[in-house]
């Protein structure tokens, strides 16, 4: 009996700890993406700098939806633990 418990206690820690490396590497998406939408929106108004404005609103509804793919990430990772 104890042999059994010993194997069940490891496997559910090994899971709680893949579950945290699986965020950890899903959180490298949106953070490749903000990256993207940051150095795209420099480069814009580098090009162009009276539409500084509107790229900058732009830019920032941008990261916020890349964003809500790693919160998406984290609630999920909770609700499948």
């Amino acid at each position: 009996m104890a042999v059994n418990e010993i194997v069940l206690a490891a496997t559910n820690s090994v899971s709680g700890n893949a579950n945290t490396l699986g965020y950890g590497l899903a959180a490298i998406g949106p953070g490749i993406g903000v990256g993207f939408v940051v150095g795209k929106t420099i480069e814009g108004i580098a090009r162009q700098p009276e539409a500084a404005a509107p790229l900058r609103t732009l830019m920032f509804l941008g990261i916020a939806f890349v964003e809500a793919l790693a919160l998406i990430g984290l609630v999920t990772t909770f609700i499948f633990s």
